[in-house]
């Protein structure tokens, strides 16, 4: 029955969605057009700015060799701010920019027919984790450099206005933008980045374990760079042997953000003991609730890294996203627009449109479901799932439309724990006969059909074949014997358990485990699922005790080097990045697997490619975790007046990328 009727909803949503489709040239940002000639649309953009029709397209002011945007207008000599600043004690928002002034550039035209933007109005997010709004947080992060559409394609200036990569790959050359401003107005200048790389990525008592991916081949057994400070607005960073794959983990890479490098040394400096004598900090310290001479937990308490965006803690830091976050009570976030913002539009209208993000925190992602249909929400992609889709539709009546973009991500991959302390467990799930077997085991069609709709296709990285039959043959090769109660038993001769436990984090993975439960029982295992805290599903994942569980990984996304180390088998990575300092030592297949992802991490986009190749046939072998769809779409659901929005071809995280240019149409 149940079946039947999933498959019911299944063919209502087709004829939904085919009704959107044609209606789909109403909606904003440009729906399920293409632009076919880039040049041409990015001209059309900006017939409304202030260059004259027979001028030149010039690169972006000082933009150099790498450039933000293709066919941007010449040089822009007036710029406009929201006349909600218009009262403030602000200087002329010309003075406010800086002079290497940045063209927004997050989408590619192919895959937004872009229109100059009208300033006002409150977006409102929702989210069921306290202090943490995954939809703010990708709308307000700005990495150093960027790459339109997250595609990986280019690479291009962002916080950073230029680089220069060495022939070797070995020597990087970063260029700044002159009167970058942080949201208090102060200069960002060199000295920031000085101080972030020197006095806290160097500095053992803030940082005991430098980063790994800033040593050289990417790892915590290389040397670590080499900084340089070259003038006021240019830095250098060296390697003792190439590294090529830096530029993009400064760009998009685990969705690092310009604090990596870059934090603000005029607030910093005040809570640093180099700077400022131990005894004046004393009264901050006891104040922020820490024991006598704690400098060090006052400084990272006060130090807001792009992680801590959303945190509540956050407010009043110095930051360079569109947004800063100014208020927060137990239900609500206030994001208002920053006044310094470094971005402009190609007419010269300072960044972002929207004056104001409002994020509220419910309690559950049920009620982030209610709130969304109920029309409260103006921008909803974290939270949203296939599994909710027929129900978007059917209250679209409430100011909202549902929309279909591309996933970044494969969203419920299946992962059993290599590394847990329980050895019994560790014999069963190590053996690659066990991994084949419930692989053989998953029916992706059925999973494709109940939960995503047809809107996924079976993976290609590992055999989806079908096969209870061969599943079985494997477990009992394995000799997992049935028990006098009819489940297989493991090494200890007792009933062998696959203890689930799962957070909500999304829609679709608790009935996607409710499936795979049934699924795997079919082969005589116990197989038992449980739905924990998301918070505490967390600290049990870094706590090494999660035996199996579900979640996404970024494997459509060359570049990210996710493929669920830190839950597969959490101690071999923790070992893995740690040098063998903590941890626990992992098995040589795995060490070979970890070393060909940091062979790509490292390499030149064209190599990583290829790597990347090698990285998923090795993957089909071992079946280190299951990645049985791919292709999936991703609902995306804005509020009916919402303009600029990708089109169905891009990936729907790249539209909270482009957050700052969205607007209301009246």
């Amino acid at each position: 029955m149940k079946r039947k009727m999933k498959k019911g909803l299944s063919l209502l949503f087709v004829l939904m969605l085919a009704l959107t489709t044609v209606l789909s040239g109403c909606l904003s940002g440009g729906g399920a057009e293409m632009s076919s000639n880039p040049e041409n649309e990015a001209a059309n953009t900006v017939e409304t700015g202030p260059a004259a029709a027979d001028e030149e397209p010039a690169e972006e002011a000082g933009a150099g060799g790498t450039g933000d945007t293709a066919g941007a207008p010449a040089v822009i000599t007036d710029f406009k701010q929201s006349p909600i600043l218009d009262s403030k004690s602000l200087p002329p928002v010309k003075e406010r920019l800086p002079e290497d002034y940045k063209i927004t550039n997050e989408i590619p035209a192919s895959q937004l027919k872009y229109e100059i933007g009208k300033y006002g109005g409150t977006l409102r997010t929702v989210t069921s984790a306290v202090d943490w709004d995954a939809d703010v947080f990708v709308m307000n992060n700005e990495p150093l450099l960027n790459t339109p559409g997250i595609l990986g394609e280019e690479i291009t200036g962002n916080v950073l206005k230029d680089y220069e990569m060495s022939e070797d790959e070995k020597t990087f050359t970063f260029f700044m933008r002159k009167g970058l401003k942080w949201s208090d107005g102060k200069p960002v200048t060199t000295e920031d980045v000085r101080f972030t790389v020197e006095d806290i990525l160097f500095n053992k008592e803030l940082t005991p374990i430098f980063p790994a991916w800033l040593n050289s081949g990417g790892n915590a057994s290389g040397t670590p760079m080499k900084f340089e400070l070259v003038d006021e607005y240019t830095f250098k960073i060296s390697y003792d042997q190439p590294y090529g794959g830096l530029l993009i983990r400064l760009a998009i890479q685990g969705w690092r953000g310009y604090s990596e490098l870059l934090r603000p040394s005029h607030y910093l400096k005040q809570f640093h003991k180099k700077y400022t004598d131990l005894a004046a900090l004393e009264a901050e310290i006891k104040k922020s609730g820490f024991q006598k001479g704690e400098w060090i937990n006052l400084f990272n308490d006060k130090d807001i890294t792009n992680w801590e965006l959303t945190n509540s803690k956050a407010v009043g830091f110095p930051v360079l996203y569109p947004w800063m976050f100014v208020k927060k009570t137990k239900t609500n976030a206030t994001f208002e627009r920053n006044p310094y913002y470094f971005k402009v539009d190609p007419a010269g209208n300072q960044l972002p449109y929207i004056d104001t993000i409002q994020s509220t925190l419910v309690q559950d992602i049920e009620m982030v479901t209610l709130k969304t249909i109920a029309g409260e929400v103006d921008f909803s992609r974290e939270s949203a799932a296939l599994v909710k889709m027929p129900l978007y539709k059917e209250n679209e009546k409430n100011g909202y439309s549902a929309l279909l973009s591309n996933m970044h991500v494969t969203p419920s991959d299946i992962f059993l724990n290599f590394s847990h302390k329980d050895t019994n467990w560790q014999k069963v799930v190590q053996d690659v006969r066990f991994r084949k077997a419930l692989n053989m085991a998953i029916n992706r069609d059925e999973i494709i059909d109940t939960i995503y709709f047809g809107f996924a296709e079976p993976s290609k990285f590992e055999d989806p074949t079908y096969n209870i039959e061969e599943a079985n043959k494997l477990l009992d090769e394995m000799g997992m014997k049935k028990g006098p109660d009819g489940f297989r038993q493991g090494p200890d001769g007792k009933k062998f358990t696959i203890p689930f436990e799962i957070g909500a984090q999304a829609p679709d993975i608790v009935p996607l485990t409710e499936l795979i439960v049934e699924m795997w029982k079919q082969l005589g295992l116990d197989v038992q699922m449980k739905t924990i805290d998301q918070t505490l599903w967390g600290k049990r994942r870094e706590a090494n005790e999660l035996k199996a569980t579900m979640i996404w990984t970024h494997t459509p996304l060359w570049y990210m080097g996710d493929w669920g180390q830190s839950i597969w088998a959490p101690a071999w990575e923790m070992y893995h990045t740690s040098g063998g300092k903590k941890g626990v030592k992992p098995s040589d297949e795995a060490k070979e697997f970890y070393r060909t992802i940091d062979k790509a991490s490292i390499s030149n986009p064209e190599d990583a490619r290829a790597t990347f190749e090698e990285l998923k046939k090795v993957m089909g072998e071992k079946n280190y975790y299951f990645v049985h769809i791919e292709n999936v779409k991703q609902p995306l659901i804005v509020n009916s007046k919402l303009k600029n929005i990708p089109n169905d071809q891009a990936f729907a995280i790249a539209a909270n990328f482009s957050g700052e240019q969205f607007f209301y149409a009246e």
